[in-house]
């Protein structure tokens, strides 16, 4: 059973009910209550609070979400004296900020935290302070205060040390909305990071219109065929405006579409109809479909590059050509030198 704010009164139950029932020591004296009388409610096995961080308390009795852990990493780490909500002096950044936003294996833990510097707090396991002089404007997410989705995919980028787990939630951040390529890009070039080589390539294959890893993982094994260069994530029309559909991957010389469909995201049956329509649009405008998984891409690559060499050499000798149209999407030239 939880007691939410067990005990707490007053100035110091404004504080919890404002942050998700959270309160540092600071705010605690402020609000009246005796040092001893904090020290008692915390040292007691089952409460009636808990010390999440040091000088961090949670007033209830049952256990940390992760949106309390989050905002009492950033409790933890604004300045004392400071509103912690403010976005003033520590906002939630990296993986722990992308978290929030639903990005797929981005990590709560450890909660990378901005700081004003040349304020410099000490780290703890769970919490990583890092002091800028570079202050980002900030947000508000699920009530914490965070750097915009751009910074914190940067900030995250910076730490992170998988290459695959970079290219991953890069990936979503982007293909989330919540950035647009060329921003990030520009973030992590205004972060020089993009002289390491698993960040600029990841930089790169969002540039050039790839949206996930399994679209990455396509496009690696393309550019090691002979195959013509396609168009990633182009938003393709009919003649009269109309908008069709987005395939993964389109080849517009040959009216060749590879669609990538992972079982996941079409597991209900208004899902599996919705792809089919889209496929049934395609090739009603003439475009020739080739459907994979992501698994297929990544264990049976030849077989995939076979079905695709197969209708893009049938595609040139049509009698009729596709109808459809490539819009809204430019294919940019990709630099090696990054930058």
């Amino acid at each position: 059973m939880i007691t939410n704010s067990a005990g707490v009164g007053g100035r110091a139950a404004q504080v919890a009910r404002r942050q998700l029932n959270l309160a540092t020591r600071h705010q605690l004296t402020a609000a009246g209550i005796a040092p001893g009388t904090i020290t008692s409610r915390t040292s007691r096995t089952g409460g009636p609070w808990q010390r999440l961080l040091p000088r961090v308390y949670l007033l209830q009795t049952g256990p940390p979400d992760h949106r309390q852990r989050a905002l009492a990493a950033v409790l933890y780490a604004a300045e004392p004296a400071s509103d912690p909500l403010s976005g003033d002096t520590a906002a939630l950044t990296g993986g722990a900020a992308l978290a929030l936003l639903g990005i797929r294996d981005a990590p709560y833990t450890p909660a990378d935290v901005l700081v004003r510097a040349p304020r410099r707090p000490a780290g703890t396991p769970e919490v990583r302070p890092l002091p800028t002089t570079r202050w980002p404007r900030t947000i508000t997410v699920s009530g914490i205060p965070s750097t915009r989705p751009v910074r914190a995919a940067a900030d995250f980028a910076a730490r992170a040390e998988d290459p695959g787990l970079v290219r991953s939630v890069l990936a979503g951040v982007v293909q989330s909305g919540w950035c647009h390529p060329q921003d990030l890009h520009a973030e992590l070039r205004g972060s020089r990071l993009l002289a390491r080589p698993a960040i600029r390539a990841a930089a790169a294959e969002l540039l050039a219109g790839v949206r996930s890893v399994a679209e990455a993982r396509a496009r690696d094994t393309l550019e090691t065929t002979d195959l013509p260069t396609p168009l990633w994530n182009a938003r393709l029309y009919t003649p009269a405006g109309a908008f069709l559909a987005t395939p993964d991957a389109y080849w517009p010389d040959e009216g060749v579409a590879l669609e990538i469909d992972s079982a996941e995201y079409h597991y209900t049956r208004d899902a599996w109809y919705a792809t089919l329509r889209r496929r049934l649009r395609l090739e009603s405008h003439g475009i020739l479909v080739i459907s994979a998984t992501p698994s297929m891409i990544r264990d049976t690559p030849t077989e995939v590059l076979a079905a695709l060499r197969t209708l893009l050499t049938l595609a040139t000798s049509r009698p009729t050509p596709p109808t459809a149209h490539a819009r809204g999407h430019q294919q940019l030239p990709l630099f090696p030198g990054g930058g």
